[in-house]
């Protein structure tokens, strides 16, 4: 992975940390799916521009040219993502639209043979969600997040589906070849991102409280909780991913779950990057079911993907991951009764647990290797 695509990703700092902004600032049902539907936009331009470097040389100035210009309007859309929904939505609309169909179009005629007919999918697929979108964006609310959430669904249906297209059909292997320690890296790569805004808004919510012994030990717990994050990340299915995708007969089918495991990885430190800031401006306050839900589900996500990494990576999951996610949601009722941070000792607790269970299976057991499904 090159300095570009590392560069590129930075845009991912701020956008990230837009949606924890708006998250907090409507810590509702109806805030938490629109923050759902604009991460799964801005991760629909992530992994165009994954897929585009997967598959053409970062060094071309060409390419070059189509990353920096994704990242400005990554960063555009990101600039306006806390009122998407509302006073921005046709910017925010206009610049997805726009994006994805453009480098829809540039797959289509910049790739070689065969994997050319994959762009001319893509840009018959863009069209129309982009249609979906613009059209979202001047109609009332209630349509608005119906037509962008059709938008956001058909795009990952296609995906799934390897975007049938008469008379094109669908994507088959020799038309998109994986690189796969360039994708697993990419991948990789985005989560300690997101690991990153998670550490940048702890960090600031912190300078910016007296400093107290109860904030300092939240902001202590949600330090800890984000190096539990990542050490649970990187134990082994997040180290062997590359291989994963290597034995694989088919990579595509493979990149799927993959791609879905670190959405909701991400989605979790997000959510999680919220509770810190919760807990951290009001350690002893009252809790209410939001606060809860963002301090306890947040992590619960991140279980919930790195599960389905692990499946993806070996076939089969740890029991100690449905345990302790049974463990954090049995947890959620107690803890209305007790303050945040309380909350945030508990959840790192049963962190450290996975993490502890990790290091023994390790001890036990010889290193796991990938599932070979290879015909």
């Amino acid at each position: 992975m090159g300095l570009l695509e590392l560069f590129f990703d930075l845009a991912f700092v701020f956008a990230f940390t837009q949606l924890s902004r708006k998250l907090i600032s409507e810590l509702t049902w109806t805030g938490a799916y629109q923050t759902l539907v604009l991460l799964l936009s801005m991760w629909w331009v992530w992994s165009l521009t994954a897929w585009l470097t997967n598959r053409l040389d970062p060094r071309r100035p060409t390419v070059q040219a189509v990353v920096l210009g994704t990242m400005i309007a990554s960063i555009a859309m990101a600039a306006v993502l806390a009122d998407a929904f509302d006073g921005r939505s046709v910017v925010f609309a206009s610049v997805y639209a726009v994006l994805q169909i453009a480098m829809a179009l540039f797959f289509a005629v910049a790739l070689p043979q065969p994997e050319r007919r994959t762009g001319w999918r893509l840009l018959i697929w863009s069209t129309g969600t982009g249609v979906l979108w613009i059209v979202g964006s001047v109609t009332g609310d209630a349509a608005r997040a119906v037509l962008w959430t059709l938008g956001a669904a058909i795009n990952y249906a296609g995906f799934t589906l390897r975007f049938p297209t008469p008379p094109l059909g669908r994507i088959t292997a020799p038309e998109w070849p994986v690189a796969a320690e360039h994708m697993a890296e990419r991948h990789r790569q985005l989560f300690i991102i997101a690991l990153g805004e998670l550490i940048l808004v702890t960090g600031l919510t912190f300078t910016r409280t007296d400093y107290t012994a109860d904030r300092t030990g939240a902001f202590a717990a949600s330090v800890l909780t984000t190096v539990l994050l990542w050490r649970i990340y990187v134990f082994r299915a997040g180290e062997l991913l590359a291989e994963a995708i290597d034995v694989a007969a088919d990579p595509i089918r493979l990149a799927r779950p993959m791609a879905l495991a670190h959405l909701t990885m991400v989605a979790g430190v997000v959510v999680t990057a919220v509770g810190d800031e919760l807990v951290i401006t009001q350690p002893l306050g009252r809790s209410d079911p939001a606060w809860v839900a963002v301090l306890v589900g947040g992590p619960a996500l991140f279980i919930v993907g790195r599960a389905l990494l692990e499946h993806t990576v070996f076939g089969r999951v740890s029991p100690d991951r449905p345990i302790a996610l049974l463990i954090l949601l049995g947890l959620a009722a107690p803890l209305l009764f007790a303050p945040p941070l309380l909350a945030a000792v508990a959840v790192a607790a049963v962190l450290a647990a996975i993490v502890l269970s990790d290091a023994r299976d390790a001890r036990k057991h010889p290193p796991a290797a990938p599932r070979d499904r290879r015909p």
